[in-house]
């Protein structure tokens, strides 16, 4: 190889390394500023092939996309000078990419601070003008428009849009919500004593009333019985003094087997009798006359 042709080829190689080192890319998703000694020069580039100048110029690119800032829980005071610990998060992209490098130097680390310093402004001011419940549920609608209005103007102080701004979470401090849960515990006991009460009233309601009715059924029942014994004893009693009437002398008969059966059924009882007492009229004579003589 000839020395001409050496470097004609180190020519191009350092030609070529110019122009890569001078070429650079901005992707869609990516926002580019331009230093020149350490001096913005350019921070209007699209998404593109651009060229700088090598060794004297840098380029740094930072992402435009969406970004999600989840702060730590802060405390602040409502108007009714009471504590809540509010969780919240913003959404926030890169608006002027010059006034982000210049506030920033572009390090995440310190716009995250930066931001959380505004939004805990903003939080601050619209919680210290209403109470908790306004916070809770009365008017978090508004609360969060307004938040994200506020925070955007305190942002775009460091080249930064807000575009929202939520919150997760309120919880009361520690010492507060465990007087808090007494009372609430304290106010469910006593609607459920209350309610126990109501109940119990109601249930001896229900067993008087069931007591009264089955008093009721129970007398009626006695009372249907006790007549339809009374009649059914009365037809059997009429219907006996007529069956014996036909023969009185059976009907004797058969009074005195049942008085035998009744006295000496079981075998042990005892009597004292004389021989000749009618009582025993059948044992001396089956015809029952023995008596009579």
């Amino acid at each position: 190889m000839t020395q001409k042709l050496k470097l004609i080829l180190i020519a191009l190689a350092v030609l070529i390394t110019l122009i890569v080192s001078s070429a650079f890319i901005v992707n869609q998703t990516e926002v580019a500023l331009k230093l020149r000694f350490g001096k913005i020069v350019d921070s209007n580039y699209g998404p593109g092939l651009h060229w700088r100048i090598p060794f004297v110029e840098q380029v740094y690119r930072f992402d435009r996309r969406l970004q999600t800032l989840d702060a730590r829980p802060q405390r602040f005071l409502t108007l009714e000078m009471k504590d809540v610990i509010v969780d919240s998060y913003a959404k926030w992209r890169i608006h002027n990419v010059a006034q982000y490098y210049r506030s920033t130097g572009g390090d995440p680390v310190v716009t995250g601070r930066l931001l959380s310093e505004r939004i805990n402004t903003s939080l601050r001011n619209e919680f210290g003008k209403r109470t908790i419940q306004d916070v809770v549920s009365g008017e978090r609608a508004e609360i969060m428009a307004l938040l994200a209005q506020d925070a955007d103007e305190m942002a775009n102080e460091i080249g930064v849009e807000i575009i929202d701004v939520r919150v997760k979470r309120i919880d009361l401090p520690t010492e507060v919500s465990e007087s808090v849960y007494e009372r609430m515990r304290a106010e469910r006991q006593r609607v459920a004593s209350d309610l126990r009460a109501q109940g119990g009233e109601a249930g001896e309601r229900i067993r008087a009333d069931a007591d009264r009715q089955r008093t009721v059924i129970l007398a009626n029942a006695y009372r249907d019985a006790e007549r339809l014994r009374g009649e059914g004893d009365a037809q059997a009693t009429e219907i006996y003094a007529a069956a014996f009437g036909r023969d009185q002398e059976f009907y004797s008969f058969y009074r005195s087997l049942n008085a035998y059966r009744t006295a000496l059924g079981d075998g042990q009882g005892m009597m004292v009798l004389q021989p000749d007492s009618p009582f025993f009229r059948y044992f001396n004579d089956p015809l029952g006359l023995s008596s009579s003589r």
